[in-house]
Order: structure tokens, then sequence, then C-alpha cells
């Protein structure tokens, strides 16, 4: 059955004549391919390679310049945190020397200022002393005054305390 099927139809049974004109029909095109459509393909497709080379290439050095950048960033990065631990151990230094002042100047200032009151103090307790020394002079005057006016309210007493006085001022 497939052969009656060839049989019967001509452009399924192959003949000498079909395949001479079939092949030299192929071989007009292959050259008219080749002389006109040859050049442009591969040309193109040359062009295609290199676009897709540069592509590649270029591709590469983004590549690269991301990993250089990447270090460079890493490196400023590094450098900021650095920078800033250095700023900060320095406003460290600072605060600490100007607490360190602040307690200095304190610290003198109280000290002047309790020496100031000391100094008052004593002003005020030496013009207290001398306030009372002058109070009990006054009342020893003022007894003495009284004592001796009723001891010397009497001629024989007082010859008596004069040269008791006089004995004492001799001896002397």
């Amino acid at each position: 059955m497939k052969l009656g099927i060839l049989l019967l139809n001509p452009l399924l049974s192959p003949s000498y004549g079909l395949i001479v004109w079939t092949l030299f029909a192929f071989l007009i095109v292959l050259f008219l391919l080749k002389k006109f459509a040859w050049k442009p393909i591969l040309k193109s497709l040359q062009e295609r390679e290199d676009s897709i080379q540069s592509a590649i290439d270029t591709a590469k050095k983004a590549r690269e310049e991301m990993a250089s950048l990447k270090s460079d960033h890493e490196k400023i990065v590094a450098q900021a945190k650095t920078d800033r631990d250095t700023i900060l151990k320095e406003a460290r230094e600072i605060k600490d020397k100007m607490i360190a002042e602040a307690k200095g100047l304190a610290s003198k200032e109280g000290e002047r200022i309790i020496s100031s009151a000391r100094e008052s103090i004593q002003n005020e307790k030496m013009a207290a002393i001398t306030e009372l020394k002058n109070q009990v002079a006054t009342l020893s005057i003022e007894i003495a005054e009284k004592i001796l006016k009723q001891e010397l309210s009497e001629k024989d007493k007082q010859k008596t305390v004069i040269g008791n006085l006089l004995q004492e001022v001799k001896m002397n």
C-alpha cells in the first residue's frame, strides 16, 4: 500500500530530472545567498557578537568599579567610625576637664567662703570677748568703787590701805 501511494503521487516518487533541477535551483539560491546575503548576515552576526562582547566587558568593568567603590566605601565608613570615636573621646576628655575645673573652682570658692566665715566668726568672737571684758571691767570698777567707799569711809582704814599699797609698790 505504501508503494501504491508513492506511485500515484509524482512529487513523492523521485525522478532524476527533478533531482537535477532541484539541485540546480538550490545551487543558484546558494550562490545568490553567498553573493548578496551571506556577507551582511555574517557582518550583522559579527556586530552582534562585538556588541555582546562589549556589553560583557562593560559589565566586567562595572563589576570591578563596584568592587573598588565598595572597598572605598568600607574604608570611608571605617575612617568615619575612627573619626567619630576620636571626636567622642575628645568630647569626653573636654567634659571631664571642664568638670574637674568646675570642681576645683567650686572647692577653692568653698574654701574661700569658709575661710571668710571663719575670719568673720573670729572677728565677732574677739569683738564679743572685748565687749565682755569691757563689761567685766566696768562691773569690777563699780564693785571696787562700792567696796572702797565702804572700806575707806573711815580714816583709819584709809591709812592702813595706803600703807599696804606703798609696801607692795616698794617690793616690786
